[in-house]
């Protein structure tokens, strides 16, 4: 397996970790309020979603500017139930696990035009590597948003994914 397609197994594995301890909170939990880098936890996990999503679309071929545009809206919506964003993010990551299977350079460069910091060339390997940072910085959000809150977050380190999937596959999630 390629380090960026192991890279994603553990993003995968630290978002199902993270909704697991979410959904052993009161279901209220989701939508309470707080003062930090997103009014709620489900605005967090919809961003994470969101931009998980895009770039799931840039790396299956959509230009950087439409799959921003598709996406967009995925941020605004918020969801009622942890287990719609677990469905969510299952969806999503059962669409990566067939990316990953197919037979690809991820050293291949595309033309990444992105509005907020310009073009340049990029390796399909960089952008999941940024994924994958990207959804580890939120789930640092998510984890102080539900200190303040007053629960305890879990664990999600890579390391304590080595020592807990070790060799494992991917978790199979139902495709559609």
């Amino acid at each position: 397996m390629s380090y960026p397609a192991e890279m994603y197994r553990y993003h995968d594995w630290a978002n199902q970790t993270l909704l697991n301890r979410i959904q052993e909170l009161p279901v209220s939990v989701l939508g309470q309020e707080v003062n930090s880098s997103f009014p709620t936890l489900a605005h967090a996990l919809s961003h994470i979603y969101a931009v998980d999503k895009l770039w799931y679309m840039v790396l299956t071929g959509t230009g950087m500017p439409e799959a921003l545009q598709a996406t967009y809206p995925l941020n605004g919506q918020i969801v009622p139930t942890v287990e719609e964003y677990r469905r969510r993010f299952a969806e999503l990551a059962g669409e990566f696990e067939v990316w990953f299977r197919e037979p690809r350079d991820l050293e291949q460069t595309i033309v990444l035009n992105n509005p907020y910091a310009g073009v340049r060339n990029t390796r399909l390997a960089e952008i999941v590597l940024h994924l994958v940072n990207h959804g580890t910085y939120h789930r640092g959000n998510v984890s102080t948003m539900l200190r303040q809150l007053g629960h305890a977050s879990t664990m999600t380190d890579y390391i304590f994914y080595l020592y807990q999937a070790g060799e494992a596959q991917f978790p199979q999630h139902e495709v559609r």
